[in-house]
């Protein structure tokens, strides 16, 4: 079973986004949250309401199908951020001129699914 959530236009700069996705991708659901909890960048604030959205869809899917739902049987199987939209402002500067600042966002993907008992393949 998998579930996912999407945060898009977060006002966090892809690339800083990144940084904190790429600590949480292929960890089990439950120890991502523990440590996007602990992580001292910015970004994980919402990474985290993402990942625990995921967590609820799962949940919520579960309940729908009348399957038993154990949380720590959920991974993170993807894990993407991709760039949103480019905000321009603009800056005044020295003797009349204007310099642009970019306020970048991102679109946060989580994708988290349990593991299948059944026969390898």
């Amino acid at each position: 079973m998998e579930a996912k959530a999407i945060a898009r236009y977060l006002r966090v700069t892809p690339m800083k986004a990144r940084r904190v996705v790429d600590l949480v991708r292929g960890k089990q659901a439950n120890e991502a949250l523990a440590i996007l909890k602990f992580a001292p960048q910015g970004a994980t604030e919402p990474v985290a309401k993402v990942v625990a959205s995921a967590l609820a869809n799962a949940r919520q899917h579960a309940d729908k199908e009348g399957v038993a739902f154990n949380e720590d049987a959920f991974f993170i199987t993807e894990a993407r951020v991709d760039e949103g939209p480019t905000m321009k402002r603009f800056r005044p500067r020295a003797q009349g001129r204007a310099f642009r600042i970019n306020k970048r966002t991102s679109h946060v993907t989580i994708v988290v699914g349990a593991e299948e008992k059944g026969g390898d393949q």
